[in-house]
């Protein structure tokens, strides 16, 4: 059998951390088996859904090198899903009702009172005809799902073995009274017509998958297997939305993280494994097991990026890198040294263009008073040009015989000194970039 999954975002927001679990676990699993992945936009809900968010979709996945097979769009199957229906209310199983949300809500209530589950009491079934054009003048009637209230049961890939009763469960509304073909039918008719094999999504959908399940069965499909990963949460144990802004992806990418460190950070994120810079999706696939992950919600802290984003950068060769160094105004020639000299001093790659002005154009020195003399002294010292590894070397033991200091009283000022900071790469490495120094001008 030919794995085929699904990542079904509804184009109505920008997609988070927690949207992108789903995605990657789906992607993963179909990588692993050699199998189809599919980007399914849920566009049916024509108010809220916008090209725009559908293209920051597609953008967002791409920049993570999540490639998909193909894509589908919701709102362009309207007749697959009305096929469906006139199929399930060829079989009694698709019943049209027309309580008004307020009516819905006194009947809730009214159960609740009673110390009875809030379950839609199926009044709609007992109108005859007459009764229903009534209605039906009155406003448009929507149409549910006449569940089997029998238990449903299907074993989950996180969650293990799951029994529902459908007898606690309302019938599902799957068209709305303006013709709206809901989520729940949707998806249904896309997974059994694209041959969806594997679905992976949140634990919300657990009530869900139970009733899809049956609305599978009755159309005649088979079931896919189904897992459940726990909710993401924030750091705060918020929970997170389209509009939570600091989680979107695409505000991770403006602020510096790198595709791979975030991918190697949500493939491994409440599993029992590790959490580990990986350096391809392949590689990531390779080590995927959804039976790994546990059932309690999971905690996403963006500060825990920033390693993985560190460990990341330092393992690259700067032949990867070459690019964009380039492009930031690294001559060819210098990209292979100033790399070597920065990748393990940096968390985020634009930290390098600070770097660059200052081997480019000198920093501003920082001198504390009680140091000018010493480094006033320390500079008529510094060797001519051309500098190279060894010169930081020289220099200071040049330094340190003539003024006595030493350790972090001889080191530290002579880097505030030549760079204007106090701490970063290796200044044997860093000399032979510096084209000017501001400090000995």
């Amino acid at each position: 059998m030919s794995v085929v999954t699904r990542f079904a975002p509804s184009p109505t927001g920008h997609l988070h951390v927690g949207n992108l679990r789903t995605a990657l676990m789906n992607f993963l699993i179909a990588r692993k088996a050699g199998g189809t992945f599919i980007l399914r936009l849920d566009d049916t809900d024509a108010e809220r859904s916008t090209v725009a968010f559908a293209d920051a979709i597609q953008e967002d996945l791409a920049w993570l090198g999540l490639a998909w097979d193909r894509v589908e769009r919701q709102s362009a199957r309207l007749d697959r899903y009305a096929a469906a229906a006139a199929r399930l209310r060829a079989a009694g199983r698709l019943y049209e009702a027309f309580e008004s949300p307020a009516e819905l809500e006194l009947k809730r209530k009214k159960l609740l009172t009673m110390g009875r589950p809030p379950v839609y009491d199926r009044a709609s079934l007992a109108l005859d005809d007459a009764q229903k054009a009534a209605r039906r003048a009155a406003s448009p009637g929507y149409w549910r799902f006449l569940l089997d209230q029998t238990r449903i049961e299907w074993t989950d890939g996180v969650l293990g073995p799951l029994s529902i009763d459908a007898g606690s469960i309302s019938d599902p509304v799957l068209i709305r009274a303006d013709g709206q073909v809901l989520y729940t039918f949707a998806s249904v008719v896309d997974d059994i017509e694209m041959g969806v094999t594997h679905v992976v999504r949140g634990a919300d959908h657990v009530t869900n998958t139970a009733t899809q399940i049956q609305i599978m069965r009755a159309l005649g499909g088979v079931p896919p297997a189904f897992a459940h990963h726990s909710l993401l949460t924030g750091a705060g144990g918020e929970a997170l939305s389209k509009r939570l802004g600091t989680l979107s992806l695409r505000d991770l990418r403006a602020r510096g993280v790198e595709p791979m460190a975030l991918l190697s950070l949500m493939a491994r994120l409440g599993s029992s494994r590790p959490v580990e810079p990986a350096r391809s999706l392949d590689e990531l696939a390779a080590g995927f097991d959804i039976a790994s992950f546990g059932a309690a919600p999971t905690k996403f802290d963006a500060e825990d990026l920033w390693p993985l984003n560190r460990a990341w950068l330092a393992g690259l060769d700067h032949s990867a890198v070459a690019g964009r160094l380039e492009a930031m105004g690294v001559p060819a020639a210098d990209v292979a040294a100033f790399w070597e000299a920065m990748r393990a001093n940096i968390s985020r790659f634009d930290d390098l263009a600070a770097w660059w002005a200052i081997c480019r154009d000198g920093a501003e020195p920082a001198v504390a008073p009680e140091d000018r003399a010493f480094v006033d002294t320390a500079l008529t010292l510094l060797p001519p040009r051309p500098w190279g590894p060894e010169t930081w070397g020289e220099w200071t033991g040049r330094v340190k015989a003539a003024t006595g200091r030493k350790g972090r009283a001889l080191f530290a000022p002579l880097r505030a000194a030549l760079t204007g900071r106090d701490s970063g790469p290796e200044m044997a490495a860093l000399m032979p970039l510096l084209r000017r120094v501001a400090a000995a001008a």
